[in-house]
């Protein structure tokens, strides 16, 4: 899987679990939760999603340093390779 596909699965995954978002331009360099507006419910159902889309754990500490969309792909797509 290439690093554009799973940003771009990314993004739909969460535009799905914060619909309100959709419409928002999502770049690798968007802060998730504060330029996006997603509040740490929304975050937790989102890094529940994306661990199951892709069959990876990441641990909770590594999610807490993880600050931009680019950062967040990045953490999926080292686990996947």
């Amino acid at each position: 899987m290439t690093r554009q596909e799973i940003m771009n699965k990314t993004i739909e995954i969460v535009y799905e679990c914060v619909p309100e978002i959709e419409g928002q331009t999502l770049e690798e360099s968007t802060v998730i939760n504060t330029d996006a507006g997603i509040d740490s419910m929304g975050f937790t159902l989102i890094i529940c999603r994306l661990e199951a889309t892709f069959d990876v754990k990441i641990p909770d500490r590594q999610w807490k340093k993880l600050y931009t969309l680019g950062d967040v792909v990045t953490a999926i797509e080292k686990r996947l390779n």
